[in-house]
């Protein structure tokens, strides 16, 4: 069994769009560190629209490129990931084709976060529960068992303290990029929520930047019968948080 972080970024600054930076080594060995302090195994790099080989240091690094699409991000992870994509010029439907070509897994990322992906019939291989806002969770998997999907767990960081806030128990004999897709497509895959300090602080900090920028969806369901009484995630706080 591993732990791996299947989404993660190696910069926190924006510009540059679609191709690596000097510093991307520099934000690769970080979040390794973090990683490895935090007791994971290994990460994947799913910079937006770019892959670039890094090494992440002392863990195992799964190569990986998260796709604007016409319709929101999908992350493709595993062993030939495409090295540069035109933001919003793709289908989801073409980069799941793109992703199966290239023998790696297409993720839904952030479903319920200024996405409609999750509204796409294409043969996706797992949907995300996304560590920027794992209030969502139960959302998430009611729509992963709709599609009769596994779900995955990923941090989403930008910054190396936000790795493995969510990440993926993937059940292998070994951990390399073909072995986490097979685990993936075949299901032996677990999304685990991170419960530090910096965790929760972080969450209300993005909570309050989707609420302001109305980035979170509420599921279609909420507001037909059924759990509607639910708060939107993103507002209030949580329990737990008070």
């Amino acid at each position: 069994m591993f732990a791996l972080d299947l989404h993660t970024h190696t910069r926190f600054f924006h510009g540059f769009h679609c191709r690596p930076t000097p510093y991307d080594p520099v934000g690769a060995r970080l979040l390794g560190l973090v990683a490895r302090r935090r007791g994971l195994d290994g990460l994947a790099f799913t910079n937006h629209d770019y892959y670039a080989p890094q090494s992440a240091g002392p863990v195992s690094h799964v190569p990986g490129i998260e796709v604007t699409t016409t319709r929101g991000h999908v992350l493709v992870v595993g062993p030939d990931p495409p090295t540069f994509t035109r933001p919003e010029r793709l289908e989801p439907e073409a980069v799941v084709e793109m992703a199966h070509d290239r023998d790696c897994a297409a993720i839904i990322a952030h479903p319920y976060r200024n996405s409609t992906v999750r509204e796409v019939d294409a043969d996706f291989d797992a949907i995300e529960v996304n560590g920027k806002h794992p209030r969502t969770q139960s959302w998430v998997e009611r729509l992963a068992g709709e599609y009769d999907l596994p779900l995955v767990g990923g941090s989403d960081a930008h910054y190396p303290f936000e790795v493995g806030r969510a990440f993926t128990r993937v059940d292998a004999d070994e951990l390399t990029p073909e072995s986490v897709v097979d685990a993936i497509r075949g299901g032996d895959v677990e999304p685990v929520v991170g419960d530090f300090v910096t965790d929760r602080l972080v969450r209300k900090l993005y909570r309050q930047i989707h609420q302001q920028k109305e980035h979170l969806q509420r599921p279609a369901w909420l507001d037909t019968g059924g759990e509607s009484d639910q708060p939107t995630p993103g507002v209030g706080s949580a329990p737990d948080e008070d």
